[in-house]
């Protein structure tokens, strides 16, 4: 028989999505007969840029816009979700821990629901299932190979050499400070050129005036991103792989370069590294509330900075 999992986000970034990729995954092995649907409060990336990552899951679309965070919504969900042809999910997944997104959540009717809102009280009709959870679950990493192979070659062919230092400096939150400052990004290139390193900047083509003010202090700098005219996601991930290294700040282009599982060095200031640093063997966090007890990412220093990549690459 197949089952029917729902699984529901409430953040709307790009990094938010892609980190639900192995949880998806590692459902789908473990439920082979099972139609995995998407509930967003957001934008779907799955059917948007993050298309390219082929991601096999459902949509599930209940008319209800930014779902969960509108008490309202209580009164739709059901009716909604009638309209659809679809009466019980056999397992609901919520991935996040706000009180009222989670009530609104679970009126859609269910056999088992996980929540980790208010200590998991929320969990219902799980003895089974996590025994089953238990016993069977196996974490699947995401595999690169799901990406088209013309992503592949379009990375070679802009970055077809070696000693490669991958930067990612731009924040799309807008509501947290967590850039880190372009003077000290320039005066780590200057030390990474000196040691016959190539920075290469992942910039989407609208930070041209960026681009530039970095070019002119860092002439060997790369934009591979302003050379294709292609133009995913999928492409930044493909050119993570032709990196020795990576430096980034907490943003959605640091979840995109994980994937490649590089080594990776990731700067943190006021968001919580536990929740959102990627994880894997060739990644380190360097947070400013542990090394100087700030939340303020421009505290740490390049020094700080060279001496982590000094673990990864010999210069």
């Amino acid at each position: 028989m197949t089952k029917k999992l729902l699984i529901y986000n409430s953040g709307g970034g790009i990094g938010d999505a892609i980190q639900l990729f192995s949880l998806i995954l590692s459902l789908e092995n473990l439920f082979k007969n099972s139609e995995i649907y998407y509930l967003g409060a957001h934008e779907n990336h799955y059917l948007g840029k993050l298309k390219e990552y082929n991601i096999n899951v459902k949509t599930l679309d209940l008319g209800l816009k930014y779902f969960g965070f509108r008490w309202w919504h209580l009164f739709f969900v059901k009716k909604n979700l009638s309209k659809l042809k679809l009466d019980q999910f056999d397992i609901i997944v919520d991935c996040q821990s706000k009180l009222r997104n989670t009530i609104i959540l679970k009126q859609i009717p269910n056999k088992a629901f996980y929540s980790s809102t208010f200590n998991n009280i929320f969990c219902s009709g799980l003895k089974q299932t996590s025994e089953e959870f238990k016993t069977n679950l196996k974490k699947i990493d995401y595999d690169i190979k799901k990406i088209p192979k013309k992503y592949f070659d379009e990375a070679a062919r802009l970055l077809p050499n070696n000693n490669y230092i991958g930067f990612s400096l731009t924040q799309g939150n807008v509501y947290r400070k967590k850039e880190w400052p372009l003077n000290k990004v320039i005066k780590l290139s200057e030390e990474l050129v000196k040691n016959n390193k190539i920075p290469v900047f992942l910039l989407e083509k609208k930070y041209l005036e960026l681009k530039n003010k970095i070019k002119n202090s860092i002439p060997s700098a790369l934009f591979p991103e302003h050379e294709t005219s292609l133009d995913s996601p999928a492409l930044v991930t493909c050119l993570g792989e032709r990196m020795d290294l990576i430096i980034t700040i907490d943003n959605g282009i640091m979840h995109m370069l994980s994937l490649s599982k590089v080594p990776i060095i990731s700067l943190f200031g006021p968001t919580d590294p536990l929740k959102f640093a990627p994880r894997h063997k060739n990644s380190k966090v360097l947070d400013s509330k542990k090394i100087y007890n700030s939340k303020n990412v421009s505290d740490i220093t390049v020094e700080d900075v060279l001496l982590a990549a000094k673990q990864f690459v010999n210069f």
